[in-house]
């Protein structure tokens, strides 16, 4: 019998829905990234030797950040045991953030000109990924007790509580493909680096932000009084911000420059 939890065996072998959207969404995000290179100058070549500087060490992040803010405790294996949920896409994004550091460093690339493509890609992935929660009934939000609202998708049935929640993670999925079709766009149109990867940052950010309080979440981890995803949300926020106000500072000066030698 088919259980969206557990999946399903193939010679013996366990396959759980949750593995196979991660497994998609790298794959969906490196053949998108390999289509968007040439809007930066950057080769499929480039792309294929950066997802493997980015993808170990954005799994790697997205495990350890979930594991430090769980409130559960795990066992060396348990950490190892990723299948079973329990990745925090920020890790990810600081897992991966240090991946393109590398890259850019060993290679000689530009950071922002990379970023600005891997972004795209990235919260494509961050779509796709949300339905792995589904599947592992995770990132729900308040108990719904109205019979009215009880329905899918604005609701999601949570088998270990036995109750209707709100449908998060299908709240962040739509949010995020809007985000995607705008910052699609935006790396055709605009050409200056950074742009996109700022946009990236403060929307994302902001969604987060708003959606955290209230997600009745598998980690509750406080900082200075504030949730720990909370924190990190209105962190990327800030960032986005300060990399645009920096830009656009960069963008008015240079104009005033060509003026003046005009």
């Amino acid at each position: 019998m088919l259980n969206i939890i557990d999946g399903f065996k193939i010679f013996g072998l366990n396959i759980k829905f949750y593995g196979i959207l991660m497994a998609l969404a790298m794959l969906v995000g490196v053949i998108l990234a390999c289509k968007n290179a040439k809007n930066r100058s950057l080769k499929s070549d480039n792309i294929f030797l950066l997802a493997l500087y980015i993808l170990p060490l954005a799994v790697i992040g997205a495990r350890l950040f979930f594991v430090l803010g769980s409130e559960s405790s795990y066992t060396f294996v348990e950490i190892l045991q990723i299948w079973n949920g329990g990745m925090s896409i920020f890790g990810g994004i600081i897992g991966g953030v240090i991946g393109v550091a590398l890259f850019c460093a060993i290679h000689k690339k530009n950071f922002f000109n990379v970023t600005d493509v891997v972004v795209v890609s990235l919260i494509l992935g961050q779509a796709i990924g949300r339905w792995g929660n589904f599947f592992n009934q995770e990132v729900y939000g308040q108990v719904i007790t109205n019979p009215s609202w009880q329905w899918f998708p604005f609701a999601v049935y949570i088998d270990a509580t036995a109750s209707w929640h709100q449908a998060l993670f299908f709240y962040e999925f739509l949010l995020n493909i809007g985000i995607f079709v705008g910052l699609f766009i935006m790396l055709k149109k605009v050409k200056q680096k950074g742009y996109v990867t700022a946009t990236y940052l403060i929307s994302y950010g902001l969604i987060r932000f708003l959606l955290e309080p209230l997600r009745m979440a598998e980690y509750n981890l406080m900082l200075f009084g504030v949730k720990l995803s909370s924190l990190t949300s209105a962190i990327a926020l800030a960032i986005g911000v300060a990399i645009l106000v920096v830009l656009i500072i960069k963008s008015v000066k240079s104009k005033k420059m060509q003026n003046i030698k005009k």
